[in-house]
């Protein structure tokens, strides 16, 4: 893999990520927190998608590695409604 395949593969869960925090209505940080979001969100859904039996939906080829587009959106939004569960509300 290249540096340019990971930068692409960076993108593609940064785009992940921001999906689930607009679908959950939920802003933890910037461009790198919503990749890291989707990189956690795909391992998170694939886990439960191969724990249920579920097709694997929207995979995109980057530099030979798979990365599961519709996963990682549903892992992530997950992930993010289980922080927000736990996460303490801010009063100003």
């Amino acid at each position: 893999m290249t540096i340019i395949d990971f930068l692409l593969l960076l993108l593609v869960a940064a785009i992940c990520g921001a999906i689930a925090q607009a679908i959950v209505g939920i802003s933890l940080g910037g461009c790198l927190v919503s990749a890291g979001v989707g990189f956690v969100g795909a391992l998170v859904g694939m886990w439960l998608a191969r724990s249920l039996g579920l097709p694997e939906l929207l995979m995109v080829q980057v530099g030979g590695e798979s990365f599961p587009v519709m996963w990682s959106v549903i892992g992530a939004a997950l992930l993010l409604v289980v922080i927000s569960l736990f996460a303490r509300r801010r009063t100003w």
